[in-house]
C-alpha cells in the first residue's frame, strides 16, 4: 500500500522538534481502554506518543510506513517498532485494548484502517485519531509574525489535507460510537531555536523551499527573531488538541 510520505526527508528533524503530548492525555485514552496490555500505535512517525502510551500499558507497538522514521525512534523498553502502513498492523486479531493515530489521520486510507482497527480490536477497545492545530505564542508580537507565515507564505502550500487539522478532524469519517474525552492542549517552553526547528519540518515549508528557495523562509526566521528579544528568553507554545475517540 502507498503512502502521502510528506516526512522521511526531514525525519531527524521530525525527532529532535516536534511537540511532547501531554500526560493526561495518555491518562484519559488508558482509562477508556477495557484493558492495558497491548496498545498499537499507527503512523507513529518517530515515537512521541508511543513512549508516553508505554508508561500506562504493559506493551506498545508502533508502526510508521517510513522507515526514515522508524530509524529515528525514541527507544523504549516496551515499545516494539516495526515498519508497517497504518492500515496493515499485522497484529493477531482481537489481541488490542487501544489504537492511536495521532497527527497522521488525515493522510491516511481511513477504509482500510477501520477495517484493520476492527480485526485486532478486543471487545470495547478505543480508537482515538489525535491532532494538534495551529500554534499559538504567548506575545502578540511574535505570534502574529507566525500566523501571516503559517497563513501567508506557507498557506498555498498546505496540502489538502491539512484542512482536516485545522478543522479539528470534525469532517473525518469515523464510524464508531463516540467517547467523551477531556479538553486538552500541547504547552511547551520554547527558545527560538526551538520553534524555527519545529517550523522547518512542515511538509507546507518544505514545498515552498522547492518552489522559490529559502529566501522566504530565511525571511521570516529573520523577523521573528528580531520580535522575540532577549536571544536566550523563552516563550510559551500552545497547540489545542482535538480528539475523534470512539469505542470498537
Amino acid at each position: 500500500m502507498r503512502f502521502k510520505d510528506h516526512f522521511s526527508t526531514q525525519a531527524a528533524g521530525y525527532a529532535a522538534h516536534r511537540p511532547t503530548y501531554p500526560g493526561a492525555l495518555v491518562d484519559a485514552l488508558a482509562d477508556a481502554a477495557p484493558a492495558r496490555a497491548l496498545a498499537l500505535d499507527c503512523a507513529c512517525g518517530t515515537g512521541q506518543l508511543s513512549v508516553l502510551l508505554a508508561d500506562r500499558f504493559e506493551h506498545v507497538v508502533a508502526t510508521d510506513a517510513s522507515a526514515a522514521q522508524i530509524a529515528h525512534v525514541r527507544p523504549h523498553a516496551r515499545v516494539v517498532y516495526s515498519v508497517a502502513p497504518a492500515e496493515q498492523s499485522n497484529l493477531p486479531a482481537a489481541s488490542v485494548d487501544l489504537v492511536t493515530v495521532a497527527q497522521a489521520a488525515h493522510w491516511l486510507e481511513l477504509p482500510a484502517l477501520y477495517a484493520d482497527v476492527r480485526r485486532v480490536a478486543r471487545p470495547g477497545a478505543i480508537l482515538a485519531l489525535i491532532t494538534y492545530g495551529v500554534l499559538h505564542i504567548d506575545d502578540a508580537a511574535l505570534d502574529a509574525v507566525m500566523q501571516r507565515f503559517y497563513g501567508e507564505t506557507l498557506g498555498p502550500y498546505w496540502p489538502p489535507e491539512r484542512r482536516h487539522v485545522e478543522d479539528g478532524y470534525r469532517t473525518l469519517l469515523f464510524p464508531f460510537p463516540a467517547v467523551a474525552m477531556p479538553e486538552l492542549a500541547i504547552t511547551q517552553s520554547w527558545g527560538l531555536s526551538d520553534l524555527i526547528g519545529y517550523t522547518e519540518t512542515w511538509s507546507a515549508a518544505r514545498a515552498l523551499e522547492t518552489a522559490l528557495g529559502r529566501g522566504p523562509i530565511l525571511a521570516f526566521q529573520e523577523t521573528l527573531a528580531a520580535t522575540w528579544g532577549a536571544p536566550d528568553a523563552r516563550r510559551t507554545i500552545r497547540w489545542p488538541l482535538s480528539l475523534r475517540a470512539g469505542r470498537v
